[in-house]
């Protein structure tokens, strides 16, 4: 077991604290005046882990951290105290959690090891507007670039071949038939592939289904990967956000297109070195001494 003197993981709860508090200040501000953000929200209510939760520093299995009595840790859920140190208590995590841990491996051994594809275009999203009223659509305040009958234009003029299921699943009704696939939760370790946005979004979900026995540092990686995303995702959305510092991707041209696949491809290279890390954080976990899935 690696061991950290009680100054060294001061620093790192410090600057770790600093770090979240950066990155949530924009959004607890808004929650607290009650205001809505089309983009930035997301990562804190369809990704269900609090600012708060955020917060809390962890620094992994198989880390023990010094002056134990006085870390914070001791007190939370799946830590113990071994002599002087405190340390993330893997035997009772894989114990709670060995399904999620099994799940989670599975899911990114083969995901990473398929080849990405790039000409999705960001359809998705236009598929979750298709033939809505105006009224209807999931961010209502905002205005459609090319209005309802040039939004529902562009999804009858392409393939939509969305792999995802947690992005088809909120197409509408009418989209459903037109996309390529048929994703469903049970075949997501099948059809899951790294060039898709979501699926590099979600590396921050299974991050953090994964705390405390990752590092807080990992978390972060990938929430901020999430966030550089969700930035792109709602960038070639239908909806107008100029107003909010959101220069479309138009992806209507092949212009757009061409822009669109670009960053894609940056952000399947950043997911990959991310999933490669979660791996050898799970593999660490089963490693730690004593430890055993169920």
């Amino acid at each position: 077991m690696q061991v950290l003197g009680e100054p060294e993981w001061r620093e790192w709860t410090a600057a770790h604290e600093a770090r979240v508090d950066a990155a949530t200040a924009a959004h607890l501000s808004r929650r607290r005046g009650h205001r809505k953000h089309p983009v930035e929200d997301f990562l804190f209510t369809y990704y269900a882990f609090k600012p708060a939760q955020l917060r809390r520093w962890h620094p992994g299995a198989g880390v023990g951290l010094d002056g134990g009595a006085r870390a914070p840790q001791r007190e939370w859920r799946f830590y113990a105290l071994d002599g002087e140190h405190v340390r993330v208590d893997a035997d009772a995590f894989l114990a709670a959690r060995g399904d999620t841990v099994r799940f989670v491996r599975d899911l990114l051994v083969r995901t990473a090891g398929r080849p990405a594809r790039f000409g999705c275009f960001g359809l998705h999203e236009w598929a979750m507007v298709y033939r809505l009223d105006p009224s209807d659509v999931r961010h209502a305040g905002w205005p459609l670039r090319l209005g309802p009958e040039g939004t529902d234009a562009v999804v009858e003029s392409h393939q939509v071949a969305c792999s995802h299921f947690d992005a088809y699943r909120f197409f509408t009704p009418d989209a459903l038939p037109r996309n390529a696939l048929r994703p469903t939760r049970e075949r997501q370790a099948e059809l899951e592939q790294p060039g898709c946005l979501h699926a590099g979004m979600d590396l921050y979900k299974w991050a953090h289904k994964l705390v405390p026995a990752i590092a807080s540092d990992l978390v972060m990686d990938c929430f901020e990967l999430a966030r550089d995303i969700r930035s792109l995702d709602m960038r070639a959305a239908p909806y107008d956000l100029r107003e909010l510092g959101y220069d479309p991707v138009r992806i209507e041209t092949a212009e757009g297109k061409a822009q669109y696949a670009a960053e894609q491809r940056g952000f399947s290279v950043r997911g990959q070195a991310l999933r490669d890390r979660l791996l050898a954080a799970i593999d660490r976990i089963m490693a730690t001494e004593s430890a055993a899935l169920p």
